[in-house]
């Protein structure tokens, strides 16, 4: 069924034409990236598709009675607190659990029909409370709000008192746990960390709702879309694909178009040089047919639509990075260091080695210290104990993490000319390289977008030639096009990289070494975040069988296991032992025995199983399935027989033990 349509739809700004003959369908259940360069139009659209806005001609079309959630903007929520802005999501709802009470008091008083007819509205609010999910609210807020990292003491503070980045967290909640057919998602991924953005992915995935996504996080668009609608000169294209293929598929149809271009510029060439040849010819002999003729031509060619002449590479950004002579081998060490603020640890003994030319990449939830680390490595913090140096010859680059640039009147060309240290004709020369031209050199520094202001400091990074960069979430605020222009240039640079990240295909791309900050630990895997989840799934897996063998051991030790028994019995008297031999001589055999269990054999079989029946409590306990209400009940169910079989062997192993 068709959640929403865009037919021929135009929106103008003044006399600026924002988007131009645009249509598309999405379907219900579609999971659909909405893709475009800055400026392409993907607010306006979103506007438009929200019902905020009005195009100025075409339509747009939502399915009746459709509930659409719109993440844009952050919510003005007043004084009310994060818990009661989740459960505001749920207010009629909770109405109904309000009427209950209400009929509980009057029920206490009410006698004969009164009382007949308050027991019966009372079990009407009741079923309606338990058929909307009344009972399973606290669990539906508990599984989104750990997911996205939303803390639990966070819940008793105002709304007005967070932060942006923690605004917008809280308000991507509530829109998710509003259960809207359709969702309008505007960057979601911003201000989460990985495992928050890991875990939405997952929420996207198994929504039986339809989710348009504007995102320039490929990572997340390859876990999430199905379909892929690209905004481009005004006009939209269609992809029915996920993200990795639209790539592919972009390009074979830029191919086909470039010669389908060519081949019409052939026929339009010969046509028009066919209606010169008959205007001449009608002169020549003043012939009113040829003319006639002409101009019947003229009204085909005029007719004839066009092929547009396709772009086959976009304007991005030209870095080219450069290295001021190489340092020596060992580029930054660090021995044992140690950093806390108060009782926070941030680093705790961490150890680590970047040599000449490798690319590290430095991940960890949010306040976990990366950019403390980076703030020592620039000598703008001390360790308090250990040591961090740099090796010989190190000139460092830093492009630190800034979400808007300064306040400040001094126009591009400017700010570029002093930190670059260069002319005003060369500097104007480089910075059209970074997309900045004409009249753009001139505007003010502080009216520049989150990406102009990114584009601007890596013109001016690449003028200092260092061969150390240290960069800070290099990506954020640059569109696809300058993200990859970014990732070729760090590829080709020979000087070492270490990077703050949270684009996962950054770090796929660029990273050779992954160091994780994760409780005061730093911890190194080689390869890109790829490789750094598997070490980590591993690692988990191997906790959880540490934990079950564990959980066998404190069993084996409360209940004597032979190998126990037998180290205890060494440590008897002599007439322990003495009598326990004398006991086995006499006794008699018994005429029939039951076949001897292996007490080995019963300790592997109930470690395995409790490894397993571990391992469906931490599925369970993970909140990226909390809402598989069906998944969950099959592990439930499975965990229950493999505790039964732990309990059955437990009594058998036991009985070995005694014998």
């Amino acid at each position: 069924m068709l959640m929403i349509g865009c037919h021929q739809v135009k929106k103008f700004y003044g006399a600026q034409e924002v988007l131009s003959e645009v249509s598309f369908d999405v379907y219900d259940g579609e999971k659909v990236g909405l893709l475009g360069g800055n400026g392409a139009g993907k607010s306006t659209l979103f506007r438009l598709l929200s019902g905020s806005e009005t195009p100025d001609e075409g339509t747009v079309s939502l399915r009746r009675g459709a509930k659409v959630g719109v993440l844009d903007q952050i919510p003005d929520y007043g004084l009310r607190s994060v818990g009661e802005v989740l459960l505001d999501v749920f207010a009629h709802v909770l109405a109904l659990q309000d009427r209950q009470r209400e009929l509980e008091t009057e029920m206490g008083s009410a006698e004969g029909a009164a009382l007949d007819r308050l027991l019966r509205e009372y079990g009407e609010a009741q079923e309606a409370f338990e058929r909307a999910g009344g009972y399973e609210i606290p669990a539906k807020i508990d599984a989104v709000a750990s997911g996205l990292g939303i803390p639990a003491e966070q819940r008793a503070r105002p709304f007005a008192e967070l932060s942006g980045g923690e605004k917008t967290k809280v308000s991507l909640a509530a829109l998710l746990l509003g259960e809207a057919d359709l969702l309008l998602l505007d960057e979601p991924t911003n201000h989460l960390d990985m495992e928050a953005a890991a875990w939405l992915e997952g929420f996207i995935r198994e929504s039986p709702a339809t989710i348009i996504v504007v995102s320039h996080d490929r990572y997340f668009l390859t876990q999430t879309v199905e379909k892929v609608i690209e905004l481009e000169d005004g006009e939209a294209t269609a992809y029915p694909c996920g993200y990795a293929q639209y790539r592919e598929e972009k390009e074979a149809r830029l191919l086909r178009q470039f010669e389908e271009y060519k081949e019409q510029q052939k026929v339009i060439k010969q046509m028009k040089e066919a209606i010169k040849r008959l205007i001449e010819w009608g002169k020549q002999g003043d012939n009113p047919k040829f003319f006639r003729k002409a101009a019947s031509m003229q009204k085909a060619l005029d007719r004839m639509e066009k092929v547009k002449r396709p772009v086959l590479e976009q304007a991005s950004i030209g870095l080219a990075l450069e290295t001021d002579g190489r340092t020596g081998e060992d580029v930054l060490t660090l021995e044992g260091v140690h950093k806390a603020y108060g009782r926070r640890v941030l680093l705790r003994e961490a150890h680590g080695l970047l040599r000449y030319g490798e690319r590290a990449v430095l991940i960890g939830g949010n306040g976990a210290g990366k950019t403390t680390l980076m703030r020592m490595v620039l000598g703008q913090e001390e360790p308090d104990e250990g040591e961090l140096r740099l090796g010989s010859r190190v000139r460092v680059g830093y492009l630190a993490q800034e979400e808007a640039p300064p306040e400040d009147r001094t126009s591009v060309l400017d700010y570029y000319k002093e930190h670059a240290a260069m002319e005003e004709g060369e500097s104007r020369g480089r910075l059209a390289k970074f997309l900045f031209y004409g009249k753009d050199v001139f505007k003010p520094v502080a009216g520049l977008s989150g990406g102009e202001w990114s584009r601007l400091r890596l013109a001016v990074l690449m003028r200092q030639k260092p061969n150390l960069l240290l960069l800070d979430e290099p990506t954020n605020h640059l569109d696809i096009a300058s993200r990859e222009a970014l990732e070729e240039a760090l590829e080709e640079y020979d000087g070492t990289i270490l990077a703050v990240s949270h684009d996962r295909f950054f770090i796929n791309r660029i990273a050779r070494r992954v160091w994780a900050l994760e409780a005061g630990e730093l911890r190194a895997t080689l390869g890109g975040y790829d490789e750094y989840r598997e070490e980590r799934k591993k690692a988990e897996q191997s906790a959880v069988l540490i934990a079950a063998k564990g959980s066998s051991a404190n069993v084996d030790r409360s209940s004597t296991p032979p190998s126990a028994a037998r180290s205890q019995a060494s440590g008897e008297s002599d007439s322990l032992v003495g009598r326990a031999q004398a006991d086995n001589k006499n006794s008699k055999p018994a005429r029939s025995r039951q076949p001897r269990l292996d007490p080995v054999k019963l300790e592997r079989e109930i470690g395995e199983l409790e490894a397993r029946s571990a391992e469906l409590g931490a599925r369970m306990a993970d909140p990226l399935h909390a809402l598989d209400s069906r998944q969950l009940s099959e592990w439930l169910a499975e965990k229950e027989i493999l505790d039964a079989q732990i309990d059955e062997l437990t009594e058998k192993w036991l009985s070995t033990a005694e014998s």
